[in-house]
């Protein structure tokens, strides 16, 4: 009887000590919470509950196994099962606590700051800060793991005298990998560009919507996902039309006839202007840019506070012109001319 309720009271009280601690924990953090509401620290610290249980729970059984005598013919197999996941949660403890910190500090900074360029920036930056954290951790948990088998210590030290080999061997096979992954870096801290930014990448438009260690995706405008390695980012051009602030200036070019109204057009194209909340007001213009045999190219100019906006107002300004034209001045549409041909005189016969 002994031999049973021995474990079980041990496992049991762990059980219910690890229940308690996380209860008081989470109690304690909610009234953090409540009296620190300037900051989500301590809210985003009650994620870590079911981390903390776990470390704690596996510490207490692991301290204790062995006076318990919980499965005495497999002492070793348990203990090393238990140090495994004493490990994996302490890991996952330490990846919650960094990953509450970082969005914390990004979140006090983001409400405090005016500048969204900015806030972008630090944001993109807490990203990868928060993945090599997460990497470093699940490395270095995986190498302890590793290090509990004895059959690994002894392959580690055999292969010492060889690292040198195995380094250049494993750099040179990893170069790409290492190469996105000092890029990704380069391009968190270097701000060429950050999580939200419009950019035109290939041919393609579209927004940054997740910056990794190894990889970029952006958002097209009709919802499609462009995957990109960030290394393309530091070793090709490409347009970034959100750095240096996120204001733009768009053009509308249209073909017309040579009898074109121009000054009454760019009269009602500051009406048009005026009517269309996407217009931020900084400026505006229309002149006559060619000419061909047959027709005239304007340009229209506006300006908008940022991509969005700029190509609705450029829709906007496109379609308004062209139906102004076709209902009051519809001679301005490119036409092609045609007309009889004059009679060709024959020669008299012979």
């Amino acid at each position: 009887m002994e031999t049973v309720l021995r474990p079980l009271a041990v496992i049991g009280g762990s059980v219910v000590i690890t229940l308690l601690a996380g209860w008081l924990l989470d109690l304690l953090l909610r009234r953090a919470d409540a009296r620190h509401s300037e900051t989500p620290l301590w809210g985003l610290l009650r994620r870590c509950r079911l981390p903390f249980q776990l470390t704690l729970c596996t510490s207490l059984v692991r301290g204790s196994y062995r006076q318990a005598r919980v499965l005495p013919d497999h002492a070793v197999g348990v203990g090393r099962a238990l140090t495994l996941i004493l490990i994996a949660g302490a890991a996952w403890l330490l990846v919650r606590i960094a990953t509450a910190a970082v969005d914390s500090m990004y979140a006090r900074y983001a409400a405090g700051s005016p500048d969204d360029a900015r806030v972008r920036r630090v944001r993109t930056q807490v990203t990868l800060i928060q993945r090599v954290v997460t990497a470093a951790v699940v490395v270095v948990a995986g190498a302890s793991m590793l290090l509990t088998f004895p059959p690994m210590r002894a392959f580690g030290a055999s292969m010492l005298a060889s690292a040198g080999v195995l380094g250049i061997v494993a750099g040179i096979a990893a170069q790409s990998s290492l190469s996105n992954l000092f890029a990704g870096l380069q391009i968190a801290f270097g701000d060429t560009v950050r999580i939200g930014d419009t950019v035109v990448v290939d041919g393609e438009w579209g927004k940054v919507e997740e910056i990794t260690l190894t990889f970029l995706v952006v958002r097209t405008w009709d919802e499609r996902r462009i995957t990109m390695p960030v290394s393309y980012f530091t070793s090709k051009p490409y347009e970034n039309w959100s750095r240096g602030g996120a204001q733009m200036t768009g053009t509308v070019f249209l073909h017309l006839d040579h009898s074109a109204p121009v000054p009454l057009m760019r009269e009602w194209l500051a009406d048009i202007l005026k009517e269309t909340p996407e217009w931020d007001g900084r400026g505006s213009g229309l002149v006559v840019t060619d000419t061909t045999p047959h027709t005239i190219q304007v340009r229209a100019t506006v300006t908008a506070k940022d991509a969005d906006d700029l190509w609705t107002l450029r829709c906007a300004v496109r379609e308004r012109l062209i139906a102004w034209l076709v209902e009051h001045h519809p001679y301005a549409l490119p036409r092609v001319t045609t007309e009889a041909a004059p009679d060709t005189p024959r020669p008299p016969a012979p």
